[in-house]
């Protein structure tokens, strides 16, 4: 969530702490950081992880077209199978049975004919849809490495051969060898399925040997396939034509009158014959219903179109056809309407076959990043953590030739990992954070010692390896699971891993100030400061570790210290470096290290003072007066080196400026507290604000009312009694006024809200101080009704007005001295009148 434009004052955060729990874990991290001078917070909606109360309409899958055109070809192909496996019963066991010693020469020749080329189409058809499936996956790879299902398909003809010869139905075999091969083919082991094995390249396997390498054209599966199919479409035309012949003309031999065998053989024999037609011509109009839709319907086009998965996605297409209407022939004819392109790129992604893992990886991957279908795509993976798994392994995939499927996966993975459950799933898979970091690649090892630190540059390990890419992927998927605050543990508690994301917060000189710096170096930069940002703002105890480790990283402060010298052109990249030194300031040792470094607070002034920013990018000047209000809290060294810069005359002049004022009031109350004494003389000079701040005490109201109460209550304590009069004379207001206004805050700061948690300690203290100054001022209070307000105080002091800053819920930097003090000091001063 980005911080916007601050006000509040020191440490007092945006995030209301009644609501602090709620928010954080919507917002992925509470930020100690600064309100808004708006007070309205808005919501990144990037990191929204509910559900919008709109009813969002349902999406229609385009693949219901292709898995209701399976449906209705698989309806014509049993239909016209059980047709074909009647007639062969009829023809083998009524007319080659009962009848074979009387049957005419020429029908029985005609019968085997007809037996034969419905062997051979049963055949042909049984198995083009294997070749078919082949073909969407290995066009590429001609030869004979589809050798052992041409040789299965051999042995499938001399068994149908032989089923005719013994009278033994062949057609129910095929279907239940056809269904074990598809089977064996898209299943896999569940434990390899859980170890994720990568194919062996060491060995040769059954169906890679080479045994005919002149032969690849004819094996090539595209070509076997049209092969039968073209034997199947001149066998059913055979038929056809025998078929029609015989039961046109009825020449089955002589038939005696009163001879009931031969009427009942020439009734068996038309049966047959139309069986046989029937047959024949079912699967004709299969195929001519197949060329319409396909060839001159376009219908897997257009489906592709629709799921938009580009000149590519036709291959991923028809393999989802196939399958479709594979498990519709072989089992059901509604099996293949509970196909969906998602559970099927699921599928395709556990194979152990690259041409198969590929094609699952790009349809997941498109599916992901598609508006319509990303929601429900992203779901179902969410869910199902075997794929979860799946994706993370990939990541590690170094080669070359895996690029595609690596990509795809940290693709599939930095969109899952947007919502926030799927985000835990993803970071609970045992070393996942460990493969994010593999993503990442530069120059030098952060892990080990080295002697030199040069440039960061990304580490390309093949002329063509987009490693940029994976870089930008890799820190997109950090910086969405940083949005948990249990995710950022395991981010900086993963060895190496912090050093590494810090190394691409490197921006040099040259790469800042040239005008054609590529987008892509500067995304890097941005995104790895956003996720250092999301980590430095993680609250409790984890944040407190993770600020100390990304402090200790000796490039985080100076790489921020090259982005504030040089990032003019980059407000962006600024603001994001000023806030992560924000966050670290909670802690004492990172405070010191960021203001021992050379130049930073100056670079941070710089920005600070600098009018001529367009005003889009004003915020980052405010973002920098949160910084070194920060830096300034209780640090009496980082205070010192303010006061060697001397801005002092500067900041006091601030307090006039709108934008800069609370911030300028803030480090100007930091430096008089924590100063020490030894600088009384030179803080001397902020006595010059105090009619500015006297003003602003009257006229103004809530957060700037606060911090001006607060710098009045340290600005006085540098003059004299004369000297306050002679002020308030030249900002043209009695102290009575001021008397005033004090109780008039404690009695409409009965319970300080959370953008102004400190408005009545600060009222108390500046009312001390008048008291002291004056006597005349005691009795003037008693006047108001001082008393009265202080015992209310006194019932309803909260704990939240005793620190200085908050890491969520928890209070950081209390105060010396607790309100109660206060307000005991205070009564009692009252009763010494």
């Amino acid at each position: 969530m980005d911080r916007g434009t601050s006000t509040d004052d020191d440490g007092s955060i945006r995030l209301q702490v009644f609501e602090l729990r709620r928010l954080s874990e919507a917002c992925g991290s509470s930020n100690t950081i600064f309100e808004p001078q708006s007070g309205i917070e808005k919501r990144d909606s990037s990191n929204a992880d509910s559900v919008s109360p709109t009813t969002v309409p349902a999406v229609r899958a385009p693949e219901k077209k292709l898995t209701l055109f399976a449906l209705r070809l698989a309806i014509l192909e049993k239909a016209a199978t059980g047709l074909g496996t009647l007639g062969f019963i009829w023809a083998t066991v009524v007319l080659l049975g009962g009848f074979a010693i009387t049957l005419d020469k020429t029908d029985f020749w005609i019968i085997t004919i007809i037996l034969l080329i419905e062997g051979t189409r049963i055949f042909s058809r049984s198995h083009e849809l294997e070749w078919q499936h082949q073909a969407t996956w290995s066009i590429a790879g001609a030869g004979i490495n589809s050798f052992r299902a041409l040789r299965t398909t051999s042995q499938n003809l001399i068994e149908a051969i032989k089923s005719i010869i013994t009278f033994r139905p062949f057609i129910s075999q095929k279907h239940n060898m056809r269904t074990k091969e598809i089977v064996d083919r898209t299943t896999f082991d569940g434990a390899n399925s859980r170890r994720w094995q990568r194919k062996s390249t060491r060995t040769w396997t059954s169906s890679d040997v080479p045994l005919l390498p002149y032969a690849q054209w004819v094996f090539l599966s595209r070509n076997i396939s049209k092969l039968l199919y073209w034997l199947q479409l001149a066998s059913a035309t055979v038929c056809v034509s025998l078929s029609l012949m015989k039961l046109i003309w009825h020449n089955y031999g002589d038939v005696a009158k009163g001879d009931t065998d031969k009427r009942n053989r020439k009734s068996a024999l038309n049966i047959f014959y139309s069986l046989a037609l029937a047959e024949a011509l079912l699967f004709l109009l299969e195929k001519a219903y197949w060329e319409w839709k396909v060839i001159y319907c376009k219908l897997l086009e257009e489906v592709n179109k629709e799921c938009d998965l580009g000149p590519s996605g036709l291959v991923s297409i028809r393999r989802f056809f196939y399958d479709a209407y594979s498990r519709c022939v072989n089992g059901s004819i509604f099996d293949g309407l509970k196909m969906d392109m998602v559970s099927f790129a699921m599928e395709l992604l556990g194979s152990s076959s690259p041409d198969e893992q590929l094609i699952g990886a790009r349809i997941l991957r498109q599916f992901a990043v598609n508006e319509r279908f990303s929601d429900d795509t992203l779901q179902k993976i969410g869910i199902n953590l075997t794929v979860i798994e799946r994706l993370v392994e990939m990541l590690n995939w170094k080669d070359p030739l895996e690029e595609e499927i690596r990509r795809s996966a940290a693709e599939i993975l930095s969109k899952l990992a947007g919502k926030k459950q799927n985000s835990l799933r993803v970071a609970g898979i045992p070393g996942a954070m460990e493969s994010i970091s593999s993503l990442l690649q530069t120059n030098r090892n952060s892990c080990g010692a080295t002697d030199d630190i040069g440039e960061n540059k990304i580490i390309i390990d093949h002329a063509h390896y987009g490693s940029w890419t994976f870089n930008h992927l890799g820190l997109l998927v950090l910086k969405k699971l940083a949005r948990n605050h249990d995710n950022c543990g395991k981010i900086g508690n993963t060895r190496g891993l912090l050093p590494k994301i810090i190394d691409f917060t490197h921006a040099g000189e040259s790469l800042l100030k040239d005008e054609i710096s590529t987008h892509c170096q500067i995304l890097t930069v941005k995104r790895s400061l956003q996720v250092v940002k999301m980590l430095a703002c993680t609250t409790g105890a984890t944040g407190e570790h993770l600020r100390r480790e990304i402090s200790e990283v000796v490039f985080t402060i100076s790489n921020i210290r090259d982005i504030l010298r040089y990032g003019e052109k980059h407000p962006t990249l600024q603001k994001l470096g000023i806030e992560i030194l924000t966050s670290l300031a909670l802690e004492e040792d990172a405070t010191e290290r960021i203001g021992g470094t050379g130049g930073i607070l100056k670079e941070l002034f710089n920005i600070f003072f600098k009018e001529a920013m367009p005003q889009n990018q004003n915020h980052v000047r405010i973002a920098a007066g949160e910084a070194l209000a920060m830096l300034a809290l209780d640090s009496k060294s980082n205070c010192h080196l303010i006061l060697k810069l001397k801005v002092l005359d500067r900041l006091v002049d601030a307090l006039e400026v709108p934008l800069l004022r609370v911030n300028a009031a803030r480090i100007l109350r930091n430096l008089c507290s924590y100063s020490g004494a030894n600088c009384v003389h030179q803080l001397r000079g902020v006595i010059a604000a105090a009619p500015t701040v006297i003003k602003a005490i009257i006229s103004d109201e809530h957060k700037l009312q606060e911090v001006m109460i607060g710098l009045a209550a340290h600005v006085f304590k540098f003059m004299t009694p004369e000297e306050s009069s002679i002020v308030f004379d030249r900002a043209g207001i009695k102290e009575v006024e001021l008397a005033v206004k004090l109780v008039e805050i404690l009695k409409n700061y009965q319970h300080p809200p959370i953008k102004v948690p400190r408005i009545r300690r600060f009222a108390i203290e500046l009312a001390i101080w008048m008291m002291t100054d004056k006597v005349t001022n005691v009795h003037t209070f008693k006047e108001m009704g001082m008393e009265k307000e202080l015992e209310v105080v006194l019932e309803t002091t909260a704990e939240l007005e005793n620190f200085n800053i908050f890491s969520g819920t928890v209070g950081l930097s209390r105060h010396s001295t607790t309100i109660h003090s206060l307000v005991e000091n205070a009564l009692k001063l009252l009763e010494d009148e």
